[in-house]
């Protein structure tokens, strides 16, 4: 594919900053490949996202940096710009169920993620053998449900001797602890179903089942320390009927969750999520 810079950008809405931009790119002899931007009057804030064929700039990437910051400064902008030719690494994490890890490892050697997989993390040994085939590295690392600390304390080590820059939690069943969920902010992304919080714990298809639910979904959302209430990236439905057995609910529910979760990380590796507080604009 082309190499391509995107830049992405928010800061307070005011006239000029389009316009500031575009002539900054021009200026150089950029050509802009596509643009996006929202203004929120709600909040006042601007959001932008452009992506600038590399080839028809004369700088590198930290030169492109260097020269961009000192009108990213005068808009007091919250801003970064990636190289698409820098594929980010991704490290997944999961227990027991197969289905999200299944689809983001075929969909990885389908060549449909732009990224690499340094390994997968789990808390059980029973995926070793579907990752293995990927020729990923798998890393057991068991959790005494005593005490959890040594167990966060070696994923903790795995993510940093990995280098990953982001972890996607592909039903991987326990709770990150705040620091892990600090230090890699907006970096951490995760799916669940779409009953939380009225169907909490365990079995929530069979609860949502003996409640006559007619529509089942899936969140992806980055982590904070609030459990399952971070800025939402994606989410979708699908519209079931009193026909349905609790067992088909939890099929149709793993559709929506693969299909929501792999949106959601497609999304994040091409730069299109930017955060303000606990929402985030979306340019798919």
């Amino acid at each position: 594919m082309e190499r391509r810079f995107r830049l992405v950008l928010s800061c307070p809405d005011r006239v000029g900053i389009v316009a500031m931009v575009s002539n900054f790119i021009s200026s150089h002899g950029g050509s802009i490949a596509d643009a996006n931007q929202h203004s929120d009057p709600s909040t006042g804030w601007f959001f932008m996202r452009v992506e600038i064929r590399a080839e028809s700039l004369p700088f590198s990437l930290e030169e492109l940096r260097n020269a961009f910051s000192p009108i990213a400064q005068s808009f007091n902008m919250t801003w970064e710009i990636h190289d698409s030719a820098q594929p980010r690494k991704v490290i997944l994490m999961a227990s027991r169920q197969s289905h999200c890890l299944a689809d983001l490892l075929h969909r990885y050697h389908e060549g449909e993620l732009d990224c690499e997989i340094p390994c997968v993390i789990s808390n059980h040994d029973d995926l070793r053998s579907m990752v293995e085939w990927h020729n990923i590295p798998y890393f057991h690392v068991p959790v005494d449900k005593e005490n959890k600390t040594e167990h966060f304390e070696q994923v903790s080590k795995l993510i940093r001797e990995h280098e990953a820059d982001t972890v996607v939690l592909a039903r991987y069943m326990q709770i990150l602890p705040s620091d892990i969920c600090a230090e890699y902010e907006r970096r951490i992304i995760n799916i669940h179903h779409s009953f939380l919080p009225s169907f909490a714990g365990a079995k929530p298809y069979h609860q949502a089942h003996e409640r006559g639910v007619k529509l089942i979904g899936a969140t992806c959302h980055y982590v904070t320390e609030d459990l399952d209430a971070g800025p939402i990236i994606d989410q979708d439905v699908i519209r079931i009927s009193h026909q349905d057995t609790p067992e088909e609910m939890v099929r149709l529910g793993r559709d929506v969750e693969k299909m929501v979760l792999s949106r959601g990380l497609r999304w994040h590796l091409q730069d299109r999520i930017l955060v303000q507080g606990n929402k985030t604009v979306v340019f798919n």
